[in-house]
């Protein structure tokens, strides 16, 4: 698309985007360079070196208990992407019909008196901008990428002009670089893990296709590398679970022998007897209570030592069968990079789900605008923004990333999609591999543009809560656990309706509301959230000074411990 293509008045847009100094940006890698000279890492780190995408982040280390902590919000110096007085040629250039489609909708758009005329364009604008970005997403996987098109993929911003003054410089501030090592991708994040193979594809409801080419071209060798990289994925959980309870029965060992070592010390330690040295005293009746003690942790420690050696039975049988799959697959065909079959499907997936985020009523207009963000820079939904929901989040309801496998909870991070659109509401779409049930992470979607950050970060959660609670339940969902307990009051109430959508809105009271000792809920829904999602033991002291309701709930705690049905 070449400039005497731009619409008149949308060159005059551009000029308000001109008056500052106009910079050219080609890449991702200028941008980090110039935005990462605000700190000592960055000024060590070259360019060439910069990985654009998240690291390490689908790896999951059972190990990490706690988000890390806050670190920078925003980069110090703002970029100059939305100053480049070629930003909106260059978001739309190379991109073919799409592009020309999306432009000429944009410029009627923009530049449209009548209301009505004005409507039909703006529904327009969304078909030519998802067909755009479909064309655009296969070539997230290059870094060379211009940083226009991946802003405009990111942010949904076509055209810098558009911000207003402030808002343009708090975008130019947002990290571009995921330097908060959790799985919170944007969209073209997303796409460029997709494409490279890292990361699979959603499970949808459809059979799954395989598209991927191999070098050799050798389908029944492609076949069995599928099989077996379905296999080792489930593998990978067994693995990492078996080793999580290996680990934790060795400190378990450690931690008994320290104690048995102390009270060993002191009955060999015997005072001088007075006057008959170098004699020694008997032993004293302290002492010798502790014969008991030793008698009860060895006890304890023989019956470590037979769960630690079962353990680490299973350890070594899963790691033979990973090591072996893993030899399989080195020696089986090699897959290219790109995948873009799969990327054609998860597009269409994130597609719908973007389009979920808003609701059938709501704004699905896909292209920044001041005319329809009204976020403060607190409530925009940026990677570091939304952790800050999420950090917050799990202060408050511990459990609410965990999965329990063999009584043990696993806390495993889900993968986050970042939409540019003005939805309200983030849900769960997957909340585990269904080849990998114990340790694969999960998949939720947040809208970047709500009237509230904290709430669409909350329904999200709720939805990953509720649906991990119904999955471990299985077909006793509607009799056991979270979701038996909740079902049954709904049922005894007589209350119609969405059941996931009465517990989203919900745990949003609980949240917001009883954290804070403000009662919002029916008493029988409290004590099933009491119990099944409770708050942190600091939490529910206080809650208990404030209100004879929570003193109740932490007394009932108190019995159930005593009784040792907890």
């Amino acid at each position: 698309m070449g400039e005497q293509d731009i619409d008149p008045s949308i060159a005059a847009l551009l000029s308000e985007a001109e008056k500052s100094k106009p910079e050219d940006i080609p890449d991702i890698k200028t941008v980090e360079k110039g935005a990462g000279n605000s700190s000592s890492a960055a000024k060590n780190r070259s360019a060439g070196t910069i990985d654009f995408s998240s690291r390490n982040i689908h790896d999951v280390d059972l190990s990490v208990r706690e988000f890390k902590p806050e670190g920078k919000l925003l980069n110090d110096v703002p970029s100059a992407v939305f100053d480049d007085k070629s930003y909106y040629k260059t978001a739309l250039s190379g991109e073919n019909e799409a592009a020309q489609r999306v432009h000429v909708q944009f410029s009627k758009y923009l530049t449209c008196q009548d209301p009505k005329d004005r409507t039909v364009y703006r529904q327009n604008i969304i078909s030519a901008y998802w067909e755009l970005l479909r064309g655009m997403a296969p070539k997230t996987g290059n870094v060379s990428m211009p940083l226009p098109k991946r802003m405009l993929i990111r942010f949904g911003v076509l055209l810098p002009s558009l911000f207003k003054p402030e808002q343009k410089l708090f975008f130019s501030k947002i990290i571009v670089e995921n330097q908060t090592g959790e799985p919170i991708l944007y969209m073209d994040e997303w796409f460029k893990e997709i494409l490279s193979g890292r990361m699979k594809p959603s499970m949808t409801d459809e059979p799954a296709h395989t598209h991927k080419i191999v070098k050799n071209n050798d389908d029944a060798a492609l076949a069995e590398q599928s099989r077996l990289a379905q296999l080792q994925s489930k593998n990978s959980g067994k693995l990492q679970s078996a080793e999580n309870m290996l680990t934790m029965k060795e400190h378990e060992r450690e931690m008994l022998e320290v104690e048995l070592k102390r009270l060993i010390d002191e009955i060999c330690t015997h005072q001088q007897c007075l006057g008959l040295e170098p004699h020694k005293e008997a032993y004293t009746e302290s002492q010798k209570r502790e014969f008991s003690e030793i008698s009860e942790k060895m006890h304890t420690l023989s019956r470590n030592d037979k769960e630690l050696a079962k353990d680490l039975k299973e350890y070594q049988e899963a790691k033979a069968v990973y090591d072996s799959v893993e030899n399989k697959l080195s020696e089986g065909p090699e897959l290219v990079e790109m995948n873009t079959g799969d990327l054609k499907t998860e597009f269409d997936t994130v597609r719908q789900m973007a389009k979920m985020t808003v609701g059938r009523q709501g704004n699905q207009f896909p292209i920044f605008t001041r005319e329809f963000y009204h976020c403060t820079e607190d409530g925009t939904g940026s990677r570091e923004n939304v952790l800050e929901v999420l950090r917050w989040i799990e202060s408050i309801d511990p459990g609410a990333f965990c999965r329990i496998h063999k009584n043990i909870p696993n806390r495993i991070i889900p993968y986050i999609l970042l939409v540019p659109t003005y939805g309200d509401r983030g849900f769960c779409w997957q909340p585990f591999d269904r080849y990998n049930l114990v340790t694969s992470r999960g998949r939720i979607i947040i809208p970047m543009y709500p009237r509230d950050l904290r709430i669409a970060v909350l329904t999200a959660v709720a939805d990953l809560r509720w649906q991990v609670a119904k999955e471990k339940a299985s077909y006793y969902w509607m009799e056991e656990g979270l979701t038996g307990q909740y079902y049954q009051f709904i049922d005894r109430q007589k209350i119609k309706g969405d059941l996931r959508q009465f517990f989203i809105e919900d745990y949003i009271l609980w949240m917001t509301k009883e954290s804070t000792g403000v009662q919002r809920l029916d008493k029988e829904v409290r004590g099933i959230f009491w119990r099944n999602m409770p708050f942190p033991k600091a939490l529910k002291e206080d809650l208990r000074k404030r209100s004879l309701v929570y003193d109740e709930l932490c007394i009932k705690d108190n019995n159930r411990e005593m009784s040792d049905g907890y």
